[in-house]
């Protein structure tokens, strides 16, 4: 597509990709997102921590984003150390609750469970585990079905 043209000093939004690349070849200065923010970010986390549930996130991809901007223009953001921890306490405490419902859905033998606010990565990260566990419900229950065609196993 076309982008440009880039005027000396006026921020303008552009793809990540791209703001990367120009960052590389040390023709721009990134601006952060506004929730990129040390106190935004503590809040985040505290309310993470206080909800049983998961809360919404500033963005659908803010672990890749902060990934990337942290990777590739630290220099540019302040406070960069604090914000790395801020999001990876908020990463561990939503990781710790994914575990936990899991556990508890398969413990109870849930047939379908609602998980709101979780991110594509999130949901990446804990779908093996998921699939293989319900895979391995169903194939339990249909050997517990009385007159079941499911072969036997010895084990």
């Amino acid at each position: 597509g076309d982008l440009g043209p880039f005027n000396p000093g006026l921020p303008v939004e552009v793809p990540v990709w791209l703001a990367i690349s120009l960052k590389q070849r040390q023709k721009c200065r990134l601006i952060p997102p506004a929730w990129m923010d040390v106190e935004k970010l503590e809040e985040i986390r505290d309310q993470e921590r206080k909800e049983d549930t998961f809360t919404p996130m500033p963005s659908p991809y803010y672990m890749e984003l902060t990934k990337l901007l942290l990777n590739y223009a630290s220099d540019n953001i302040p406070k960069a150390d604090e914000i790395r921890t801020l999001v990876k306490d908020t990463w561990d405490t939503r990781m710790a609750k994914l575990r936990l419902s899991a556990d508890s859905f398969v413990r109870q033998q849930e047939a379908h469970a609602k998980l709101d606010n979780l991110t594509l990565m999130e949901i990446n990260t804990i779908g093996a585990f998921l699939t293989q566990a319900l895979d391995h419900m169903y194939k339990l229950r249909a050997n517990l079905q009385p007159g079941g065609s499911a072969p036997s196993q010895d084990f």
